[in-house]
């Protein structure tokens, strides 16, 4: 139940109260503690809580088991905004006074209060009481029971901790009042951020730290001027790479809604100026808490908007096109999305794991965070991700590096005392039961000119070859050429740099086991197309001794003609290697069968056969010494060569 509804709740019942005083049958049989009573109840009605409060001591002190006048003193605490005073009198009072369905109201409220104090067995009890009195109004009941199912659930998990063991980041990054949305690019290299400081009037503003030699967390600054403003600018998130940025800014001139989500690229060391990413991803409603996927083409993020809702904040999705516009935003669905509030997303590198903020799934009470899991296109059922990182307090984000080995997430504390807030953000070693479905390193480097050695743009994409699935697609920066892809573990990888007027570069990965799956630094180098460049083509498979394709050499094959087509003057030559391995005249016979056998292929899909020339070497052409089976394994190829432009 939402505080300020409480509250009216609370004030109604009290001052109804009020106004039958004089008759209203109370547990007490001592004159004057009844009389302080009903003279409480009058200063309250005036407003004059210092009074009433007071009086109300008096009453207490003159009948110390007096149940209505603690729950009237728990009212008025709450009225003034001091919890635990009022937890504590509410609790008192229902305590001493025996089951009675009329005080329905009180314990819906001692049951919240307890609750949010993590008295999970005097919330659960009053919660019971509450539907045993059987409200007239039974808006609420769904609330009711979803709340006892969190206390029996919160006792359990309590039970049964997970080996969680947050440390604080240092104060030079929890420097501010508030902060929270944790993210950090794939290779652990930046930090980024949002930054808040106390009071109604302070600012939201993006920060970034760096990874130090030393293996701290640099200061952070200001992303970018472009990006700070005198409008609040919270909730962002930060592509794998680093160079793709959503944020989410309020009020601006151009926004849709009372919220929007903003895009922003980096070139070099500089960011774009904002762009917002406009109606067909943004409502007239908040859009916030946005989650960018590895390779910045996929945007989870929050949304309060009404249409397709199945409650109030939902989660939404929405994807990067090939036209480079984003498709509209879909609901993910209600297997993730409740009656009540889901937000705060975070998709893991790997775009298999889903973690995400609830207060409609089974948990401690409040916000607390869950994961699911992406098999086959459908979403798990989440799983609450336990105690203590969930508690009774309301849990923000929840980030876990692309290695699955560190997390991040921001902790809401609040002083019992003076009940003010402060939210720090902690970092800890990712449990077992945490981490995503799928394991992912990385590779990175930079792109150069094979011939002039300077970076440049290209663009870089990673197929799953088992099933031809574009799985990552990046850019590496016009200005440094660098650029950052994640590899998941468990497949075999066919990846490409291609820029316009270069020749195609192929390259292989298999992670289909993890006897090698670290980050790997890997520079390309594109050679201009003209005659005499060529290439490996590192993804066209055979069979052992056989010239039929393997259908693992589709996606390849399709790159060529792809290629083809895009110059459509130039003449080349397929030509097949072979190893050392069996007689010359066999080697010879198979790399020309394999060779025609590629040819093939370019031909029944529209590339004129007089543009290729397939020819064998067989053994005569050995790349490397067949020295080795690794050796032997890099002979085996075929290669793609310009013979003219």
């Amino acid at each position: 139940m939402g505080k300020s509804f409480g509250l009216i709740l609370l004030m109604i019942f009290g001052f109804i109260g009020t106004a039958f005083a004089q008759s209203e049958k109370v547990s007490s049989n001592v004159p004057r503690a009844v009389l302080m009573y009903q003279r409480s109840m009058d200063a309250a009605k005036n407003r004059n809580f210092d009074k009433a409060i007071e009086l109300m001591e008096n009453a207490i002190k003159r009948d110390p088991k007096f149940g209505e006048a603690y729950l009237r003193m728990g009212g008025y605490y709450k009225v003034l905004g001091n919890k635990a005073k009022a937890y504590e009198n509410y609790k008192k009072g229902i305590g001493l006074l025996p089951f009675n369905p009329a005080l329905v109201n009180d314990y819906l409220m001692v049951a919240d209060l307890s609750i949010s104090s993590g008295d999970y067995v005097t919330a659960e009890e009053n919660y019971t009481n509450y539907l045993k009195s059987s409200p007239k109004n039974t808006k609420l009941n769904p609330y009711v029971e979803l709340q006892i199912k969190n206390c029996q659930f919160a006792q359990k998990a309590i039970q049964r901790p997970v080996e969680f063991k947050p440390r604080r980041l240092g104060t030079h990054i929890n420097q501010f009042t508030y902060q929270y949305f944790p993210n950090v690019t794939a290779d652990q290299r930046y930090f980024l951020y949002t930054g808040r400081g106390a009071g109604a009037e302070a600012d939201e503003n993006l920060y970034i730290s760096e990874k130090t030699p030393q293996g701290e967390w640099s200061n952070p600054a200001s992303v970018s001027p472009l990006i700070n403003t005198v409008h609040n600018e919270g909730a962002g998130t930060i592509s794998g790479d680093g160079k793709t940025l959503v944020f989410t800014s309020c009020d601006r001139p151009d926004s849709q809604g009372d919220c929007d989500l903003y895009i922003s690229v980096k070139q070099g060391n500089q960011w774009s100026k904002p762009r917002n990413l406009g109606h067909i991803v943004n409502s007239s409603s908040w859009d916030s808490q946005p989650a960018l996927s590895a390779d910045g083409r996929i945007l989870y993020f929050a949304s309060l908007r009404k249409n397709g809702s199945y409650g109030q904040e939902d989660i939404w999705v929405t994807r990067l096109q090939e036209n480079g516009q984003w498709s509209a935003a879909v609901n993910v669905g209600p297997t993730i999305n409740t009656s009540g509030k889901d937000m705060a997303p975070f998709i893991h590198a790997s775009g298999t794991t889903l973690y995400f903020t609830s207060d409609g799934h089974v948990g401690m009470g409040g916000l607390d965070a869950y994961e699911t899991h992406l098999t086959d296109n459908v979403w798990s059922t989440p799983q609450n991700l336990g105690y203590p990182l969930n508690t009774f307090e309301d849990e923000g984000s929840v980030f876990i590096s692309s290695n699955n080995v560190k997390g991040y997430y921001s902790r809401q504390l609040t002083n019992p005392n003076s009940g003010k807030r402060s939210i720090d953000i902690y970092e800890f070693d990712v449990p077992p039961a945490w981490k995503s479905k799928d394991a992912t390193t990385y590779a990175e480097g930079r792109v150069y000119d094979a011939v002039t050695k300077k970076p440049i743009k290209a663009d870089l994409q990673l197929y799953d070859i088992s099933t031809d699935e574009l799985e990552q697609q990046v850019s590496s920066d016009q200005v440094t050429g660098e650029y950052t892809i994640v590899l998941k573990e468990g497949g075999q990888y066919a990846m490409y740099a291609s820029s316009e007027g270069y020749l195609l570069k192929s390259m292989s990965f298999d992670y289909t086991n993890k006897k090698d799956f670290n980050p790997l630094m890997l520079d390309i180098y594109l050679d201009p197309v003209k005659s005499g460049s060529s290439i490996v083509l590192n993804n066209i498979f055979f069979p052992t001794n056989e010239f039929n394709l393997d259908p693992k050499s589709k996606t390849e094959l399709k790159k060529l003609v792809t290629f083809m087509n895009r110059n459509a003057t130039i003449i080349v030559e397929i030509s097949g290697h072979t190893d050392d391995v069996g007689s010359d005249a066999n080697n010879q016979v198979l790399s020309q069968k394999r060779a025609q056998s590629v040819t093939t292929f370019l031909t029944s899909n529209g590339i004129s056969k007089n543009r290729i020339k397939a020819i064998g070497y067989g053994e005569t052409k050995p790349a490397v010494p067949n020295n080795s089976e690794a050796n032997r394994q890099q002979n085996r190829r075929i290669e793609f060569r310009i013979l003219s432009e």
